[in-house]
């Protein structure tokens, strides 16, 4: 007999922004919304339920090889950015059910040993709040290790981490992936600071966050570069070349140490252990990264192989549709 463990209810009002809170219940029940003048508004409710059912197979088959953790990842997110897309003024309510395999939550009565870690995919996220890494991938406990730090940085802890998932959880893992996210705090900041070096002045005794930036900067150098190489002298002084820039930088620095992780840990072998990376759209909640050759830009893609690699990929991510929408706008 199926047992529900927890539901996630996820609700926002139509037509206005978002005021819904994600909280805990045991039960999906729709509630009405009343807004500020009264009245009740029409709602879409989400549930997002952790299930388990009393039988010994695994809820769901663990990925065989990197290829199929990719399309499990992908997949995911798809889901979870649909569920919150076609609102309707008739209080719609949709339910997405994720599996979880009891052994995974040490629920089993039978059993008094801890759970055995057994995670498909390492993820190397931010620690921005906004980015439930588990939830942007449609997954539950068990299945991702997470490790997150301020602008993904490939500091000692993290590679340090991603060393005890590799040599420890061999027997599981397919996956290395970096997922940064869109408004990036960390990039903003180190973009920032090269737009106007004086702002460097004040993090001169702040240690800690020099070493965050120090890093990011030399991919913002990079990218500026690039921006200068594509569109000319005058970029600069286009009203949304600072918000491309940080964009550009974010997806920049998620494929560079996607590459890092790949040359560190990954393997020669195409079935064997892979590092991918993207970008998470908080306005869309869809993965982003753009494609060498043009095609779909949404879902993680493969790291760079050389620096050849890096450069068609500095193309096409100043080519890419939100790139140049962001350089075109007006501000």
């Amino acid at each position: 007999m199926a047992v529900l463990i927890a539901t996630r209810r996820l609700s926002f009002e139509v037509g206005k922004a978002a005021q819904g809170a994600a909280f805990l219940i045991l039960q999906a029940r729709k509630m009405p919304d009343t807004g500020l003048n009264g009245h009740s508004n029409p709602m879409k409710t989400v549930d997002i339920t952790y299930r388990y059912e009393a039988q010994e197979t695994p809820a769901r088959p663990r990925p065989s090889d990197s290829a199929d953790a990719l399309r499990r990842l992908n997949e995911g997110n798809q889901v979870f950015a649909a569920l919150l897309e076609g609102a309707t003024h008739d209080g719609a309510n949709v339910q997405q059910v994720i599996s979880v395999d009891p052994d995974d939550l040490g629920l089993l009565s039978d059993n008094a040993s801890s759970p055995k870690q057994r995670p498909f995919a390492a993820v190397l996220g931010c620690s921005d709040a906004r980015v439930p890494i588990e939830l942007v991938f449609n997954e539950g406990p068990n299945d991702l290790f997470v490790i997150r730090v301020a602008g993904n940085g490939l500091g000692a802890e993290v590679l340090g981490s991603l060393k005890y998932a590799v040599e420890h959880l061999s027997d599981s893992l397919k996956l290395i992936v970096v997922l940064g996210h869109s408004n990036c705090g960390a990039v903003t900041a180190a973009v920032d600071v090269f737009l106007n070096p004086a702002a460097y002045l004040p993090l001169a005794t702040k240690h800690s966050l020099r070493s965050i930036l120090d890093g990011l900067l030399v991919v913002v150098q990079a990218c500026a570069r690039r921006f200068l190489d594509a569109f000319g002298a005058e970029i600069p002084r286009h009203p949304g070349y600072r918000q491309a820039l940080i964009e550009a930088s974010i997806i920049t620095n998620a494929a560079l140490d996607a590459f890092s992780l790949q040359k560190e840990f990954g393997s020669n072998d195409p079935a064997g252990l892979r590092a991918v990376y993207g970008v998470y759209l908080l306005e869309t909640r869809q993965v982003w990264a753009p494609r060498i050759n043009g095609s779909k830009e949404t879902g993680l893609a493969a790291a760079p192989a050389d620096a050849a690699g890096f450069i068609e990929l500095g193309n096409a991510i100043l080519q890419s549709p939100r790139i140049l929408s962001l350089i075109n706008a007006k501000q």
